[in-house]
């Protein structure tokens, strides 16, 4: 029979207010923490997460993140934690922020925290980081070997900040169920130690996932421009930490990461964040598997409702060149790139050629609605 795996952070807890809550969870991880924040929250949630973990007898050193999940930020961080001789790393804002801070975790032998401040990527969940260089380009992924033992959602503080961020967390979460397919119907590995069959779970949660968006999305995306916290923005909240984290991770990524990790090496791209790359991806994938076109039309029309990119222009390239497509498609095809769990043959032309016709159906789609 074929080996099954799952794997998800030990806790998860979501709410307003939960903030407040963090140190009860820390207590019985470790004695010591290093906090790893971003430099936007440093004045205004250190002292509350200071006094969260002192009620409880944690000590804490904070570290101030430098922006950009590089190999020389982690390498810091690593040496902050020892010297704090830090049991737990708790990682405080974006992405980058909470990838450094598992990255840094696994490689001092700490337990793990996220506490995510905007709901932009499936990141907060998952046992892996992503190391980028300087300037932003993707390097590769970093697999930590456990996921996190607690991950805390305060939906006051998500919803506070600019509705951008929750926008491109539904772009990443589009991704997941049209990979998880990818990845089912191609037969390949998960994410969970070195690869397995996906369960019946980790599927159900991705296809979960996808209905959570779809039913909720539009009505989440007002309110939260609005900054109104309704039960829609709560369920999307979820889907776009929880549902979207275990669903890739439990199922795995294919081409819409892939055509992202490729499209950081052209330099207008690094303007656009993670999750707004991915939804053009999404576009991408469903031409290089010749999707139903009303499977294509729904999630164009669901992309374009939000204001997430569809075509090439929107993401900056607009003098894009057939030169720069290719070379898009060679990066795409690197025996590392995730696209290969695609049930597609595939070749750098052909990657080139998907990513030109999704933007020129999506230039078709969006003409057409104004009609």
């Amino acid at each position: 029979m074929t080996q099954r795996g799952y794997g998800g952070p030990l806790r998860y807890v979501q709410g307003p207010g939960v903030l407040a809550d963090l140190g009860i969870y820390v207590e019985p991880l470790a004695k010591s923490a290093l906090i790893i924040i971003d430099g936007f929250f440093w004045n205004t949630l250190t002292p509350q997460i200071e006094k969260s973990l002192t009620e409880r007898g944690v000590t804490s050193r904070f570290v101030r993140f430098g922006g950009e999940s590089t190999d020389a930020e982690v390498a810091r961080c690593v040496a902050e934690g020892r010297a704090a001789e830090a049991g737990v790393v708790i990682g405080v804002g974006g992405g980058k922020a909470l990838d450094t801070a598992k990255i840094t975790a696994f490689n001092i032998g700490a337990r793990i925290a996220t506490v995510p401040t905007i709901a932009s990527t499936d990141s907060p969940t998952s046992s892996i980081g992503v190391i980028y260089s300087a300037e932003g380009v993707y390097d590769r992924v970093v697999r930590c070997g456990r996921n996190p033992d607690i991950t805390l959602v305060d939906s006051a503080l998500i919803i506070r900040a600019p509705v951008r961020f929750l926008v491109s967390g539904i772009g990443d979460a589009l991704s997941t169920w049209y990979e998880a397919r990818s990845n089912l119907e191609s037969r390949s590995n998960n994410y969970i130690g070195d690869g397995y069959a996906a369960t019946i779970a980790g599927s159900q949660i991705a296809r979960a996932c996808h209905e959570v968006l779809m039913r909720d999305g539009r009505a989440a995306y007002v309110a939260a421009k609005g900054g109104k916290l309704t039960q829609a923005v709560e369920n999307i909240i979820e889907a776009n930490t929880l549902l979207s984290g275990l669903g890739f991770e439990n199922c795995g990524v294919s081409a819409a990461h892939g055509i992202h990790d490729a499209l950081t090496a052209l330099e207008p791209t690094h303007h656009f964040f993670h999750g707004e790359k991915v939804a053009f991806g999404v576009i991408c994938l469903l031409v290089l598997e010749n999707r139903d076109p009303a499977e294509l039309n729904e999630a164009l029309d669901f992309c374009i409702d939000l204001g997430l990119p569809t075509t090439l222009s929107d993401l900056g390239l607009n003098d894009v060149s057939p030169a720069d497509l290719i070379k898009v498609g060679e990066l795409a095809m690197l025996p590392s790139n995730v696209i290969h769990s695609v049930p597609v043959a595939l070749t750098a032309e052909l990657v080139a050629d998907c990513i030109w016709t999704a933007s020129s159906l999506a230039d078709l789609r969006k003409s057409t609605r104004q009609l």
